[in-house]
């Protein structure tokens, strides 16, 4: 029986004092819906259907990588009402699976074991037991059968007192789905049309229900306001770094390390306080990360060391290499083996070869830096004329002296010397020695400055 997924993310989320809709606001960088979306497509489900009403257009913006059917819930009803007007995207020999676009902690791994005890027709329910269920259906039960969920409003003082309840996710043939839907009524506290109402109507028909539950109840709890949605980022969090601590990293205080997307550690990583991960980062074996760093997008090779405040952004490091304190990689740069970039170091779209050494406060703009290679302090390539990049290129064993400013296009051949100061806008043949700076002079006689 094929899949079809039903996500509801039609609310307004006023309690968020926001203009962004609820479902946008993220959790590790990513909007709460997108973490759903992915979690249905890790599904193979053959359609995502997204129900949408409030801020439509900021969401389709914001999802348009996304394959999903849009659909818009134009007056908002209740659940039940929410699910009846994505009808079209649920064929009747479907399983349709309906999830809430602010639940953004659910696992594949959960929805996995929830479709395994659906019934092959009928109806498979997640539910929690919550120490304080209070705002939740509760799930009604006759003989250990689940015949029914009770809102908290329509609840009496003994409905009151179950703690299970009802997280709305659910699994259930598209033929039947449509048919209790179609006979739902409003006749409620709310005077709206509650999904949770198919349950008691499936029971009345003879279908079987069946309950699943997840590993930890957090999966299912959505955000209404900001204080819940930090108890989602933080739960978030510390699942992530469970995991890397797991995969062989070392955490100084896993409360203060951050994962913002996709991240593969090797053995005896050390991760200081503060560091932060954002999208597809790996780090080798033996990468120790310094406190207050950020790696974006980037590989790591193994024995790399990297000091605290270093940020790395779109950049290759191989391996053995140093980087920081307060070194800065932008997109397109490559650190080779045992290369090092020192301290207030910025490289740009350049590669720092082997055992060459970047110490102090340099600028590497469009820059091809080959083995052995010294940088000193202050040196600068000049990569751009107001209009247009130029690229330098510095050769194996050339060395490159203070406060130096490389003016491209120039290219320094091997074992050139740029002597410290000089503004180099020629090439620099192999084995040859560049100075160029204005001559010194000592004036002897001299009038001081003096205060007016």
């Amino acid at each position: 029986m094929s899949l079809s997924v039903v996500i509801l993310a039609a609310g307004k989320g006023t309690r968020m004092k926001s203009s962004l809709p609820k479902v946008l606001h993220p959790v590790a960088h990513k909007p709460m819906v997108q973490h759903v979306i992915d979690a249905a497509n890790e599904l193979n489900a053959k359609q995502v259907s997204l129900v949408y009403g409030h801020g439509g257009e900021q969401l389709q913006q914001a999802l348009s990588h996304n394959e999903v059917n849009w659909v818009l819930q134009a007056e908002q009803l209740g659940t039940g009402h929410a699910v009846k007007v994505a009808e079209q995207h649920m064929p009747d020999e479907d399983t349709i699976l309906i999830l809430y676009g602010d639940v953004p902690l659910i696992q594949s791994s959960t929805l996995d074991r929830l479709l395994a005890v659906k019934p092959e027709n009928g109806i498979a329910l997640l539910t929690v037991a919550l120490d304080n269920p209070t705002g939740y259906g509760r799930i009604i039960r006759d003989n250990g059968s689940v015949v029914g969920i009770v809102e908290q409003k329509d609840a009496n003082d003994e409905q009151l007192a179950i703690q299970e309840v009802n997280t709305g996710i659910m699994a259930v043939n598209g033929k039947l789905l449509k048919q209790w839907l179609s006979n739902l009524s409003s006749d409620n506290a709310q005077g709206e049309y509650y999904l949770t109402d198919i349950i008691a109507m499936a029971h009345q028909d003879g279908y079987a229900i069946e309950a699943a539950h997840p590993d930890n109840e957090m999966e299912t709890e959505g955000a209404n306001n900001r204080v819940q949605l930090a108890a989602l980022e933080r739960e978030y969090q510390k699942r992530e770094t469970e995991k890397l601590m797991l995969a062989g990293a070392s955490m100084r205080d896993p409360a203060r390390v951050d994962v913002r997307g996709d991240v593969t550690v090797g053995h005896d990583v050390e991760l200081d306080v503060n560091v932060i991960f954002e999208g597809k980062v790996t780090l080798g074996n033996n990468v120790k990360v310094g406190a207050n760093c950020i790696l974006k997008d980037c590989s790591i090779g193994d024995g790399t060391v990297i000091e605290a405040n270093t940020l790395i952004d779109q950049a290759d490091v191989a391996e053995k290499a140093q980087l920081g304190p307060y070194a800065r990689l932008r997109p397109g740069s490559i650190v080779k083996n045992g290369a090092k970039v020192g301290n207030f170091v910025e490289m740009k779209k350049s590669i720092l070869g082997e055992g060459s050494k970047a110490n102090h406060f340099s600028y590497l703009g469009d820059t091809t830096v080959g083995a052995g290679v010294n940088i000193g302090a202050g040196v600068i390539t000049a990569n751009y004329d107001g209009v247009n990049k130029f690229k330098t290129e510095i050769h194996d064993n050339a060395f490159i002296g203070t406060n130096s400013t490389l003016v491209a296009p120039v290219v320094i051949e091997e074992n050139g010397f740029v002597a410290a100061g000089s503004t180099v806008t020629k090439p620099v043949a192999k084995d040859g020695l560049a100075i160029a700076r204005g001559k010194q002079r000592n004036i002897d006689s001299w009038n001081r400055p003096t205060k007016g």
